[in-house]
């Protein structure tokens, strides 16, 4: 039994075995000696500040959702290959994945708010225009600002702390939007109070920077798509990276069947409904449209892929900030565009603003020679006549009569899983 028992010893691998076997009286001289087991190494996924951007932290977007990269709980898609390389730093946006539970596995698109060529172009010029040197501590350069040291004395962020920012979405604003971005800035613990009394040094800096960069993060988390807005949801920043819910741009759709184009064009025209009359009533308006503007989610429902191209009027207050106000310029005012590009006037944006752009840009491409000709000539004369944006109506009863012509043309089956089953049961669709 005992030499039987030793035997044992030279195979056992579990190391409760190899204890209770010792216990029995096994002397191990008698045993073979066994190979040490081989260590598992965990692949190591090396960044670098830079690539990140937290070398350029505190100007940079926030840290929220750093920990996620550094547990790779966020992966891009190049991590799934052997080789486990980081994609160029060049690029403008990622796809990755994101997890939770290091189970399940869900898509993200994880961007960049500008070109690391222009993000660089901007660190220069902050050096060179306030410090006089080719490299510096940016953060140490941007604090020493007058617009930054009225940041940090004022308790509330009033419209002449955002005046000549060029973000569209500070073009024309109001106490009341001010206000919702101080109570929803998602990369602080939510204190929800108009005051920046929660907001410290850092913060301060990093919303501002954010803003004079580019306000696409911050319009996903102060409309955040669980109310409904057409908004990807926000997950986070990290450094100069920003992480939010994936969607194909709506250029991959303009060779779609015709029933898919006609749901997308019927989602995009809710869209700008939804943008232009609202609860809340904000009046959202484009300041420019592309193939890469909307996106759709897996399940067939079309988004607002990118929104730095956003502005928005606040109906209920009106702008703050008169027109000779928004001429005041300096560093924040210059990041990104040009310093001596010209404001849009509040007061010369029409109701049909977006809709005449989508017509130029975009419906043509997703509903071209789609449909039989009765349908077709029809689709075809609306889009010229609003396109030109000669159309005396409102908005809402142009979209209504591009409507009316493309609900007949939509299905019903499971590839629009947005509104399926439910449209098999309701009139509405």
């Amino acid at each position: 039994m005992g030499r039987w028992i030793c035997c044992l010893c030279s195979t056992v691998a579990d190391p409760l075995m190899l204890l209770l076997v010792l216990a029995l009286g096994c002397d191990p001289s008698t045993a073979a000696t066994a190979s040490p087991p081989v260590p598992h190494v965990k692949p190591s996924y090396s960044f670098g500040r830079t690539f990140l951007g937290l070398d350029k932290c505190n100007a940079c977007i926030g840290t929220s959702i750093c920990k996620k990269f550094f547990k790779e709980e966020i992966r891009f898609d190049t991590w799934l290959s052997s080789h486990l390389k980081l994609p160029p730093s060049s690029l403008l946006s990622y796809s990755g994945n994101y997890t939770d539970d290091a189970k399940s596995w869900r898509l993200v698109d994880i961007t960049r708010l500008t070109s690391k060529y222009q993000h660089d172009r901007a660190d220069k010029r902050i050096c060179t225009s306030l410090l006089k040197t080719r490299s510096c501590s940016l953060e140490r350069a941007l604090r020493r600002t007058p617009r930054f040291q009225k940041w940090l004395r004022a308790k509330r962020l009033t419209p002449d702390l955002v005046q000549g920012l060029p973000s569209p979405m500070l073009r024309c604003p109001s106490q009341r939007l001010l206000d919702r971005i101080v109570r929803r800035y998602a990369e602080v613990p939510d204190a929800g109070s108009i005051y920046m009394d929660h907001l410290t040094e850092r913060d301060k800096l990093r919303l501002l920077y954010t803003l004079a960069v580019n306000s696409h993060p911050i319009l996903l988390q102060i409309f955040p798509d669980v109310e409904g807005w057409p908004f990807p949801r926000y997950l986070g920043s990290c450094g100069r990276l920003v992480v939010s819910a994936s969607t194909r741009p709506l250029r991959d759709f303009f060779g779609a069947a015709p029933e898919v184009a006609a749901d997308l064009a019927l989602q995009l025209l809710a869209v700008l409904r939804s943008m232009a009359t609202n609860d809340l009533n904000y009046f959202f308006y484009f300041t420019r449209v592309d193939a890469g503007t909307f996106g759709v989610f897996s399940n067939g429902h079309l988004f607002i892929r990118d929104a730095s191209a956003l502005g928005i009027i606040d109906k209920e207050e009106g702008s703050q900030l008169i027109d000779g106000q928004q001429e005041y310029k300096d560093i924040f005012s210059c990041l990104t565009v040009d310093c001596h590009s010209a404001f849009v006037s509040c007061d010369s944006i029409r109701e049909t603003h977006s809709l005449v752009m989508v017509c130029q840009d975009l419906l043509p491409k997703l509903l071209a020679r789609k449909f039989q000709p009765p349908v077709q000539e029809r689709i075809d004369a609306f889009l010229q006549r609003c396109a030109r944006g000669g159309d005396d109506r409102g908005g809402d009863e142009a979209m209504a009569e591009l409507a009316e012509i493309l609900k007949p043309l939509r299905s019903c089956d499971s590839r629009f899983a947005y509104r399926y089953p439910d449209c098999r049961y309701s009139d509405k669709f």
